[in-house]
């Protein structure tokens, strides 16, 4: 079988198939690292606004400076 450069598609012996198997793991180590840092940003914004609540409780903020920060944390 001939590709479109007019040499044999397996011309390339070992190192095209190691080549092949790095791109696909470059790729599917990118397609994971994207997700875990969406899903780590989520998990971050929800400690943060715990510990915003856990301050409100406490009376250390009061109502107006607690919706103004998390307003502002889910801005982000």
């Amino acid at each position: 079988m001939w590709n479109y450069y007019g040499g044999h598609m397996f011309e390339w012996g070992i190192f095209g198939w190691f080549m092949m198997v790095v791109f696909w793991g470059v790729v599917i180590a990118f397609i994971v690292l994207a997700i875990n840092g969406f899903r780590n940003t989520k998990e971050k914004e929800k400690l943060v606004l715990d510990i915003l609540k856990e301050r409100y409780a406490k009376g250390e903020i009061d109502r107006k400076e607690f919706e103004e920060k998390s307003r502002d944390i889910k801005n982000l």
